[in-house]
């Protein structure tokens, strides 16, 4: 693996019919990094991580994990995606299986894990999240910041080396989201590699290591979140800022 990337994106576009929607992306993941994806609606940030994680086929570019490509080697693709997680918006549990089960059905069918490994693993998890005590639940009987949780747990429970967030709070009500985002945080100061598509500006401007500004399906500019937030180079993304924080960016310094 060069350089310590344990994601490469190269060059990826994806269209949709006539509609380009990513038009060339290129960057990096290094492991612990957490790389904060912010843009409006309709960017492409969804999609990318709907192409990296091979939900979306990508029309051109590569992926590469460990330093090999994931888009064209078929073969390999259930052990990538085992290894790079995602936490979906609507958190798309299974609502006929209890909350235990959400969690080691994947490593059980997936990794192979026996069941003990898979409930013990499973349960350390929902712990770390707050969700211990209600292991035999169904999701339809837990708040939304709850179902969230678990889905955490549930990507935590494959002992992945990145997961993709797409967007994990913005399903929530808003006094639910200060719950995930803590248990977000906690997985950052655990070191986990983390790619996360978010409309929550301080959550992004606090935690990250690095921010990716996308507009109109490219990245438009990147860079630590003291610069994209104080002094954001490029004119789209001072607008941007402005425009979702409701201040003038050199007050932000």
């Amino acid at each position: 693996m060069k350089n310590n990337h344990i994601l490469e994106v190269q060059n990826l576009t994806k269209s949709f019919g006539d509609h380009p929607v990513l038009k060339g992306i290129d960057f990096t993941v290094d492991k612990g990094e957490v790389v904060c994806i912010i843009g409006s609606s309709g960017s492409g940030k969804s999609t990318l991580l709907r192409c990296i994680n091979r939900l979306e086929e990508p029309t051109g570019g590569n992926v590469l994990y460990m330093g090999h490509d994931v888009l064209h080697d078929h073969e390999k693709i259930g052990n990538f995606r085992s290894k790079v997680g995602m936490v979906f918006q609507n958190f798309n549990l299974f609502s006929n299986m209890s909350v235990l089960k959400n969690c080691t059905i994947s490593p059980m069918k997936v990794l192979k894990k026996d069941e003990k490994t898979a409930v013990e693993n499973a349960k350390k998890y929902l712990q770390l999240v707050g969700m211990e005590n209600y292991i035999n639940a169904k999701p339809r009987h837990l708040s939304g910041g709850q179902k969230q949780r678990v889905a955490i747990a549930r990507a935590l429970s494959m002992d992945p080396d990145v997961i993709l967030f797409d967007e994990p709070t913005s399903a929530l009500d808003p006094e639910m989201v200060e719950e995930v985002l803590k248990v977000m945080k906690d997985l950052v100061e655990l070191g986990m590699t983390m790619i996360v598509v978010t409309h929550e500006m301080e959550f992004a401007r606090d935690v990250s290591t690095r921010v990716i500004f996308m507009d109109d399906g490219v990245i438009c500019e990147e860079g630590p979140p003291a610069q994209i937030f104080s002094e954001p180079k490029n004119e789209r993304t001072r607008n941007f800022l402005q425009r979702v924080l409701k201040t003038n960016i050199t007050n932000m310094k």
